[in-house]
């Protein structure tokens, strides 16, 4: 899926976020050509017009569960449950447009935050579930990454009748049976694990809740992937495991979300909204009602 494929890309390319002064992490980092003034689309609004107008607009994408898919044609999830929590802050309506993940990250913040798509679709005012990272703020200067709001991780899930006495480790699926989401960072994680000892172990599906199911039917006996979206598909025969991963550069990164460059105001007032949420518990709930543990992000 091209969702898990971003991720990986990201993940494998980007590394860990860095710590210091601004001027310090991006004075080794090369930005992007900025075609600022080029663009396709009328790009977002400011925070007055937003209010003025009485609505706000959201990116998130399609089909991911726990996180924003439409159920009998209403939006659901976690990051839904966020723009909502943002808009009632700022006294506007939420309104959400579900996109199609991009090759790159960077392609999704141009496409949905800062530009504007080729062919169809539109800039939105704030994307949902953007990897934060060090050097892609400092890469893509015509957006403001902000408002981090949960850590992800990966872990394993498997099934308890199949490992009774100790949780799998990435090393047992040179033996075991093991599902992935094609293209996501546990797929190239265990791909080039032990010189690619578990490839021929591996099972990939083309979403998280495809690879949840066939571990519950016993296809696979685990299955490796990000949290939430493991204990979004967990039913009781099936437990989580946070194991060493030997090799991993990064096996967890923080979530937040993108504006546009020019619109820091609203950047501010979501950053407040989900700073305050998080503060008070009201972001841990929402993750509580999906069935989800919560991580806060480290500021």
């Amino acid at each position: 899926m091209l969702r898990g494929f971003v991720s990986a890309l990201f993940a494998l390319s980007l590394g860990v976020a860095a710590s210091g002064a601004a001027q310090a992490r991006c004075e080794n980092v090369a930005p992007q050509p900025k075609p600022q003034n080029a663009s396709r689309d009328i790009v977002g609004q400011d925070l007055d017009q937003i209010v003025e107008r009485g609505f706000i607009e959201f990116a998130v994408y399609e089909d991911f569960p726990p996180y924003s898919w439409e159920e009998g044609g209403k939006p659901r999830g976690v990051d839904i449950e966020l723009g909502r929590l943002i808009a009632e802050d700022l006294g506007v309506e939420p309104r959400f447009n579900f996109v199609t993940a991009a090759e790159t990250v960077d392609g999704d913040l141009r496409n949905y935050v800062w530009k504007g798509p080729i062919v169809g679709g539109r800039v939105s005012n704030v994307m949902l579930h953007v990897p934060y990272n060090s050097d892609l703020a400092c890469r893509i200067e015509q957006v403001v990454l902000t408002g981090q709001y949960f850590n992800e991780k990966t872990l394993i899930a498997y099934r308890r009748d199949a490992y009774p006495d100790a949780a799998p480790v990435p090393a047992y699926f040179r033996y075991d049976l093991v599902g992935v989401e094609n293209d996501s960072i546990a797929d190239f994680y265990l791909s080039s694990f032990a010189g690619g000892q578990v490839l021929p172990n591996m099972r990939r599906y083309p979403t998280p809740e495809a690879a949840m199911a066939a571990l519950a039917a016993g296809e696979v006996m685990a299955v490796m992937g990000a949290r939430a979206q493991l204990e979004h598909g967990l039913t009781p025969e099936l437990a989580l495991h946070e194991p060493p991963l030997p090799g991993f550069a990064v096996g967890e990164w923080t979530l937040g979300v993108a504006v546009r460059h020019t619109y820091r105001p609203l950047a501010y007032a979501v950053d407040d909204a989900i700073r305050a949420a998080v503060e008070d518990g009201r972001l841990r709930q929402i993750f509580a009602d999906y069935g989800l543990s919560y991580a806060p992000a480290a500021w």
